[in-house]
Protein backbone atom coordinates (compact mmCIF):
# COMPACT_ATOMS: atom_id res chain seq x y z
CA UNK A 1 0.00 0.00 0.00
CA UNK A 2 1.34 3.16 -0.85
CA UNK A 3 0.18 4.89 2.30
CA UNK A 4 1.97 2.85 4.90
CA UNK A 5 5.34 5.45 5.06
CA UNK A 6 2.51 7.76 6.48
CA UNK A 7 0.78 5.42 8.11
CA UNK A 8 3.73 4.40 9.78
CA UNK A 9 5.01 8.20 10.78
CA UNK A 10 1.60 9.17 12.27
CA UNK A 11 1.76 6.24 14.79
CA UNK A 12 5.25 6.63 15.85
CA UNK A 13 4.35 10.33 16.64
CA UNK A 14 1.23 9.48 17.91
CA UNK A 15 2.63 7.00 20.55
CA UNK A 16 5.68 9.17 21.54
CA UNK A 17 3.50 12.51 21.52
CA UNK A 18 1.42 10.29 24.27
CA UNK A 19 4.84 9.23 26.27
CA UNK A 20 5.69 12.81 26.15
CA UNK A 21 2.80 13.95 27.25
CA UNK A 22 2.33 12.00 29.98
CA UNK A 23 6.09 12.69 31.55
CA UNK A 24 5.08 16.11 30.79
CA UNK A 25 1.97 15.73 32.85
CA UNK A 26 3.81 14.06 36.43
CA UNK A 27 6.19 17.43 36.24
CA UNK A 28 2.69 20.10 36.05
CA UNK A 29 3.05 21.05 32.20
CA UNK A 30 0.10 20.57 32.14
CA UNK A 31 -2.96 23.11 32.95
CA UNK A 32 -5.22 21.35 36.20
CA UNK A 33 -8.22 21.62 34.48
CA UNK A 34 -6.80 18.88 31.99
CA UNK A 35 -4.30 17.70 34.03
CA UNK A 36 -4.22 13.67 35.45
CA UNK A 37 -1.59 13.80 37.88
CA UNK A 38 -0.43 17.35 37.45
CA UNK A 39 2.35 16.55 39.55
CA UNK A 40 5.76 14.03 40.57
CA UNK A 41 3.87 12.73 44.34
CA UNK A 42 0.44 12.34 42.68
CA UNK A 43 1.96 10.36 39.99
CA UNK A 44 4.08 8.10 42.72
CA UNK A 45 0.69 7.86 44.44
CA UNK A 46 -0.77 6.69 41.62
CA UNK A 47 2.21 4.20 40.50
CA UNK A 48 1.38 2.68 43.91
CA UNK A 49 -1.79 2.23 43.51
CA UNK A 50 -2.00 0.28 40.27
CA UNK A 51 0.93 -1.72 41.56
CA UNK A 52 -0.37 -3.38 45.14
CA UNK A 53 1.66 -6.27 44.34
CA UNK A 54 5.19 -4.09 45.14
CA UNK A 55 6.48 -2.94 48.70
CA UNK A 56 5.85 0.75 48.62
CA UNK A 57 9.83 1.00 49.00
CA UNK A 58 9.89 0.49 44.87
CA UNK A 59 7.02 2.98 43.94
CA UNK A 60 9.57 5.87 43.31
CA UNK A 61 11.95 3.31 41.37
CA UNK A 62 8.62 2.26 39.03
CA UNK A 63 7.71 5.56 38.82
CA UNK A 64 11.52 5.97 38.06
CA UNK A 65 11.79 3.87 35.30
CA UNK A 66 8.27 4.03 33.71
CA UNK A 67 9.28 7.62 33.48
CA UNK A 68 12.63 6.91 31.86
CA UNK A 69 11.24 4.23 29.55
CA UNK A 70 8.98 6.42 28.08
CA UNK A 71 11.11 9.50 27.86
CA UNK A 72 13.52 7.33 25.90
CA UNK A 73 11.30 5.26 23.77
CA UNK A 74 9.29 8.81 22.74
CA UNK A 75 12.50 10.35 21.82
CA UNK A 76 14.02 6.74 19.87
CA UNK A 77 10.17 6.82 18.08
CA UNK A 78 10.33 10.41 17.16
CA UNK A 79 13.59 10.51 15.14
CA UNK A 80 13.07 6.36 14.18
CA UNK A 81 16.15 4.99 16.04
CA UNK A 82 15.30 1.45 16.26
CA UNK A 83 11.96 1.59 15.53
CA UNK A 84 10.52 -1.92 15.47
CA UNK A 85 12.77 -2.50 19.08
CA UNK A 86 11.30 0.37 20.36
CA UNK A 87 7.84 0.04 19.02
CA UNK A 88 8.15 -3.84 20.04
CA UNK A 89 9.42 -2.18 24.08
CA UNK A 90 6.16 0.43 24.25
CA UNK A 91 3.77 -2.70 23.38
CA UNK A 92 5.04 -4.21 26.31
CA UNK A 93 5.28 -1.35 28.79
CA UNK A 94 2.25 -0.01 27.35
CA UNK A 95 0.75 -3.88 27.63
CA UNK A 96 1.76 -3.97 31.44
CA UNK A 97 0.36 -0.75 32.09
CA UNK A 98 -2.81 -1.76 30.62
CA UNK A 99 -2.57 -5.15 32.92
CA UNK A 100 -1.45 -3.49 36.15
CA UNK A 101 -4.61 -0.57 35.46
CA UNK A 102 -7.04 -3.84 35.42
CA UNK A 103 -5.88 -5.70 38.10
CA UNK A 104 -5.79 -2.91 40.28
CA UNK A 105 -8.50 -0.81 39.35
CA UNK A 106 -10.86 -2.52 37.02
CA UNK A 107 -10.87 -2.47 33.26
CA UNK A 108 -12.80 0.49 32.58
CA UNK A 109 -9.63 2.36 33.14
CA UNK A 110 -7.47 1.38 30.96
CA UNK A 111 -10.80 0.85 28.46
CA UNK A 112 -11.40 4.87 28.89
CA UNK A 113 -7.87 5.61 28.52
CA UNK A 114 -7.25 3.49 25.25
CA UNK A 115 -4.11 1.58 27.27
CA UNK A 116 -4.79 -1.30 25.09
CA UNK A 117 -5.38 0.03 21.98
CA UNK A 118 -1.82 2.00 22.61
CA UNK A 119 -0.41 -1.17 22.92
CA UNK A 120 -1.86 -2.86 20.00
CA UNK A 121 -0.45 0.19 18.09
CA UNK A 122 2.89 -0.32 19.14
CA UNK A 123 2.74 -3.80 18.18
CA UNK A 124 1.55 -3.13 14.92
CA UNK A 125 4.66 -0.31 14.34
CA UNK A 126 6.90 -3.44 15.44
CA UNK A 127 5.81 -4.79 12.29
CA UNK A 128 6.11 -2.52 9.72
CA UNK A 129 10.05 -2.76 8.24
CA UNK A 130 9.00 0.21 5.70
CA UNK A 131 11.50 3.32 6.63
CA UNK A 132 10.30 6.55 6.25
CA UNK A 133 11.83 9.69 7.74
CA UNK A 134 13.86 7.35 10.13
CA UNK A 135 17.53 7.82 11.51
CA UNK A 136 17.29 4.04 10.89
CA UNK A 137 17.30 4.80 7.46
CA UNK A 138 20.76 5.95 7.53
CA UNK A 139 22.09 2.64 8.47
CA UNK A 140 19.39 0.54 6.70
CA UNK A 141 19.78 1.80 3.18
CA UNK A 142 16.97 4.33 1.71
CA UNK A 143 13.10 4.13 2.23
CA UNK A 144 11.10 1.43 0.49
Amino acid sequence: MKYNKYIKLFLRISIASSFLSAVADRFGSWDEAVSVWGNWESFKAYTALINPWFPTSMVPFLAISSTLAETLFACCLLIGFKTELVARLSGFLLLLFALSMTFSTGIKGALDYSVYVASAAAFSLSLMNIKFLEIDSLFDGPAA
